[in-house]
């Protein structure tokens, strides 16, 4: 979607105070280029939303990590949310305090829990009790201060959201049942090195209704209940974006209304992630081919399922616009707008409403800064794209990740 940063002027697509040609002219395409202004915005945005409880902001890297977008948001004031030892990693290069990192994830291995409490990150999202004596065993082991541990609550609420992204149903993986919670909570006696201080909960992604959050933290509040000494409610991520124009999601301050008033009495940690990230990016592609099957118009691009999946995967719809718009087009068509990988699954959009594009032409695919660059591939030993971002004042840019070559593809394998 168009926004502030992600803008038309005079007809030609601009990130910022930069033309979108301009940077595909020096590193090629397709590309991924990301506004920081625009990302620190919706940081901005999100907090204000949440005023009232003045919560504890952890990005939730799984959405974009690349190292210039953790920096800037590091260096804005938040912490990171990782899913792997691999973005603690990341998180710690860029200058995360470790008490500003929470570790979450349904299937931490054990190498992963020592590597965790060796960097002595701030939160464990525990999700399994076995995992709870890991950590607890782990902590012992290494001689560490306790592990400070949230139980992550399933409480059988079903989002509306996308299937593949409703996390708190109770036939999902996440997550602990109520049952379970209560009885941990009984008898946490039985791991003296933990505290568990909290418990987090996420329903899922791209929330479209407030409603179902809100009775998950009220799940969360009963379960609480008996426990005046367990202040911390991590309320995780979900908050939507606009991929369509028509698309009607709640406003953020929506969230913040509906769920803030709940929480006033508690230390609030808040997992954002696409709604960071999402549409500060875009992906730039080249028209390659144009052809006419069974009298469907099809545009044949330089990007892919390889680059984004999204589509591929769950049917995810991005608008797709021209770089350079005609400033009166005689017809428009509606396209499909594909990519070269040998997959009847691989394109980026379907419908598109474009003018006729010449071979050569430049697209955007929109809101692209979310489950972009960190789900791309190699399939069929496809060189993953650059990444581009421009900085925060919105008048540079700079490279933040070459484009792979012919012998990367191989520097792992032993032949």
């Amino acid at each position: 979607m168009l926004n502030h940063s992600i803008r038309y002027f005079q007809n030609e697509l601009y990130c910022d105070d930069i033309p979108v040609q301009s940077i595909t002219a020096e590193v090629g395409t397709p590309v991924y280029i990301y506004s920081l202004k625009r990302v620190l915005a919706n940081l901005s945005r999100i907090r204000e939303a949440f005023a009232a409880v003045q919560p504890h902001i952890h990005y939730s890297a799984k959405a974009n990590a690349n190292l210039a977008i953790l920096r800037t948001l590091v260096n804005a004031g938040a912490g990171i949310d990782a899913v792997s030892a691999g973005e603690i990693h990341k998180a710690l290069l860029v200058g995360t305090k470790p008490e500003d990192i929470v570790f979450a994830g349904v299937g931490k291995t054990r190498d992963e829990l020592r590597y965790a409490l060796e960097q002595n990150v701030g939160w464990f999202n525990v999700e399994n009790s076995l995992e709870l004596q890991y950590i607890n065993d782990l902590v012992a082991e290494l001689k560490r201060e306790p592990a400070r541990v949230a139980l992550r609550l399933n409480p059988d609420i079903t989002a509306a959201t996308h299937r593949y992204i409703a996390t708190g149903h109770k036939a999902a993986k996440f997550g602990l049942s109520i049952q379970t919670v209560k009885e941990i909570l009984k008898k946490r006696s039985q791991f003296p090195h933990l505290k568990i201080e909290g418990i987090h909960i996420h329903i899922g992604s791209q929330l479209h209704n407030t409603a179902a959050t809100r009775r998950a933290v009220q799940v969360v509040l009963e379960c609480l209940a008996p426990y005046p000494e367990i202040r911390t409610v991590n309320i995780g991520g979900g908050m939507a974006v606009r991929y369509a124009e028509d698309e009607d999601i709640p406003r953020w301050e929506d969230f913040g209304a509906a769920i803030a008033p709940l929480l006033k009495d508690y230390q609030v940690i808040l997992e954002p992630g696409r709604s960071l990230v999402a549409d500060a990016g875009l992906m730039a592609v080249t028209v390659l081919y144009f052809k006419e099957q069974g009298g469907e118009p099809i545009l044949i691009t330089d990007g892919s399922m390889a680059e984004l999946i999204r589509p591929a995967l769950y049917e995810a719809h991005h608008e797709i616009v021209p770089v350079n718009k005609s400033p009166s087009p005689d017809t428009y068509l509606n396209f499909h707008v594909v990519g070269p990988v040998c997959e009847s699954a691989d394109a980026l959009g379907h419908n598109v409403s474009l003018a006729q594009m010449e071979p050569g032409a430049l697209l955007a695919v929109l809101t692209a800064g979310a489950y972009g660059m960190v789900m791309a591939s190699n399939y069929n030993q496809r060189l993953r794209p650059p990444e581009v971002v421009v900085a925060e004042d919105g008048a540079s840019w700079k490279l933040a990740r070459r484009r792979e070559t012919w012998e990367d593809l191989t520097l792992t394998e032993i032949y």
